[in-house]
């Protein structure tokens, strides 16, 4: 039994082992399109934030539609700079002198999260396009563990003052406030702040990052809008506006492809799988978020449980059609965002396969992992 509708060669998908993530070049290409539509009617430039989704199989493709990428490390940008190409975007919340020369390497743009970080590193950073994180102290996270703006943040420079009296050293501002953000009232009143707080400084700049976390090629998302109110942000101020897409550019684009294992009945109908949150989908453990599957209909209800030894390894509670036995296959949903770039070794269960399916519907087997991986990552 699948826990989704039977998808394009769903028999070739059954003859891979679970399990396996899946990413489906047809789902990616939807939001793609969204993307290179609004690049066009608005003038900004996309980046792909690799902390969100960093599996390089699919760069070639989805550089087709993007402008490059952006990180939070020297092995991200790195990756960007390989496998990506276009602009590299380098960020990280601090940077060491063991690898401040390779970070400016691998990138067109460096941004400082703070002034002193700017300053310390500005010998080794003179002739680079340079930029600073700005936190304006608002944003749309609703987890204080994300919250960017949250009190005592680590994450940017707040004083417009102090900010202004670096202007000249640099030529771009990032803000990264957005999260999981689809509402564009809301994104359009905290830019309004944002330019009534720091107008005057942006007014100096060439380029502005925008950052991630805008929903934009969500159902329904009035994405005309958006490309207006960037357009005239760019023309008002003359900058190039960057936006750093993540979840947005790979929502709906993959899944999580598990076996059952073994059923049992303690009060609930529980089901293990080959596979567990706390190492395929730590996101939404972290969150105490459910994971999805689809249709998510149906008399039987069960408690879908991970494989390893942690007593909360628990996907969710989900219906079917009919009582799952061993050897059903379910799908969990939206396996791409901060999902693989996430997953772990933890009890030693085996690290989920990579397949992508192509536009044509056939599977192709891009990664598999075994005991010789488990073991390097460790010592």
């Amino acid at each position: 039994m699948l826990a989704q509708a039977p998808t394009r060669d769903v028999e070739k998908v059954l003859d891979l082992q679970t399990p396996y993530y899946l990413i489906d070049k047809s789902n990616l290409q939807t939001n793609l399109d969204k993307i290179a539509w609004l690049r066009n009617a608005s003038g900004v430039k996309c980046l792909l934030a690799l902390k969100c989704f960093a599996t390089w199989s699919v760069f070639d493709f989805m550089a087709q539609y993007m402008d490059g990428s952006t990180s939070s490390s020297l092995y991200e940008v790195r990756l960007g700079h390989e496998k990506f190409g276009g602009e590299t975007h380098a960020y990280s919340v601090a940077y060491s002198d063991a690898e401040i020369a390779e970070v400016l390497a691998c990138s067109d743009k460096i941004i400082f999260n703070s002034i002193g970080q700017l300053t310390k590193f500005a010998d080794a950073s003179k002739g680079h396009v340079r930029g600073l994180r700005v936190n304006p102290g608002v944003s749309t996270s609703e987890f204080d563990l994300a919250d960017p703006s949250r009190p005592f943040s680590r994450l940017g420079e707040h004083d417009p003052v102090k900010i202004a009296a670096v202007a000249d050293q640099i030529s771009g501002l990032m803000f990264h406030n957005n999260c999981e953000n689809d509402d564009f009232a809301r994104f359009d009143e905290m830019l309004t702040l944002i330019e009534d707080r720091f107008g005057a400084i942006i007014h100096d700049m060439d380029w502005i990052s925008l950052g991630g976390g805008i929903h934009f090629t969500g159902e329904d998302y009035p994405l005309a809008l958006l490309a207006a109110r960037l357009k005239d942000f760019a023309r008002t101020y003359g900058v190039q506006i960057y936006l750093e897409p993540g979840e947005a550019a790979i929502t709906g684009a993959a899944t999580l492809e598990v076996t059952v294992l073994d059923t049992l009945y303690n009060g609930k109908n529980l089901a293990i799988v080959d596979s567990s949150i706390e190492a395929h989908m730590l996101d939404l453990l972290i969150y105490r978020e459910p994971a999805k599957v689809s249709p998510d209909t149906g008399p039987h209800a069960w408690m879908i449980c991970g494989k390893s030894c942690l007593a909360g390894d628990i996907f969710g509670e989900f219906h079917f059609d009919a009582p799952l036995k061993a050897g059903d296959r379910l799908s969990f949903q939206d396996a791409a965002g901060y999902t693989m770039v996430k997953k772990n070794w933890f009890n030693g269960v085996k690290m989920p396969s990579i397949a992508i399916r192509e536009l044509d519907g056939t599977i192709r087997l891009v990664r598999e992992f075994g005991y010789d991986d488990f073991v390097a990552a460790l010592s």
